[in-house]
């Protein structure tokens, strides 16, 4: 049975960056298990209050390879590589930009894929904007994958002071912890 992936640490709705701990999510959950399903990908959307697709298996499929892109983006730490990745993909799958407003959430910029594009150019369009908004307001690739000895998922840095490292609080401590008793080990 696959492992399914550790909770988001930050719940969708609250001070949600463009969708990208969606994209962060998707990468992960696709990271964690290559062959998701499309009951497990359609929560994912949900959860994250996606467009109101429903996925069939050939979805779930088009969907996880269309995540590749996205992973090779969350993947990169220089901004210029990072700039000509979303550059390439703004260029293949052109956002429609318009404002949404969900329920309980303010006004947010989402995309609008053309009427005959799929799921792939609605994923790809939308992250090309998220992630290009997200590195033109930071300046930097304010993303990551976590540092923690046996983890490495995914995770969006809304933080602006230290660059953030670790996915959760809970991955952070754990490694604290495991260096603290190692030099205790080591000086004791």
């Amino acid at each position: 049975m696959p492992r399914s992936p550790a909770p988001t640490p930050e719940a969708p709705g609250d001070d949600n960056p463009r969708g990208l701990h969606f994209l962060a999510d998707l990468a992960n959950t696709v990271r964690a298990d290559p062959e998701a399903g499309a009951a497990e990908l359609q929560a994912l959307l949900d959860r994250h209050g996606g467009p109101p697709f429903r996925l069939t298996e050939a979805d779930a499929r088009e969907l996880r390879e269309a995540t590749a892109p996205v992973i090779a983006v969350l993947d990169t730490e220089d901004p210029d590589r990072a700039a000509e990745e979303i550059n390439t993909l703004l260029d293949r799958y052109p956002p429609r930009p318009h404002l949404v407003r969900l329920p309980g959430r303010p006004w947010s910029l989402h995309t609008r894929a053309p009427a005959d594009a799929g799921l792939t150019h609605w994923l790809l369009s939308t992250a090309a904007l998220a992630l290009g908004l997200w590195l033109s307001e930071r300046g930097t690739c304010a993303w990551g994958r976590c540092a923690a000895p046996g983890c490495g998922r995914h995770f969006i840095d809304t933080g602006r002071r230290t660059p953030q490292r670790y996915c959760t609080p809970r991955c952070a401590t754990r490694v604290r912890v495991a260096t603290h008793r190692a030099g205790r080990r080591a000086g004791g």
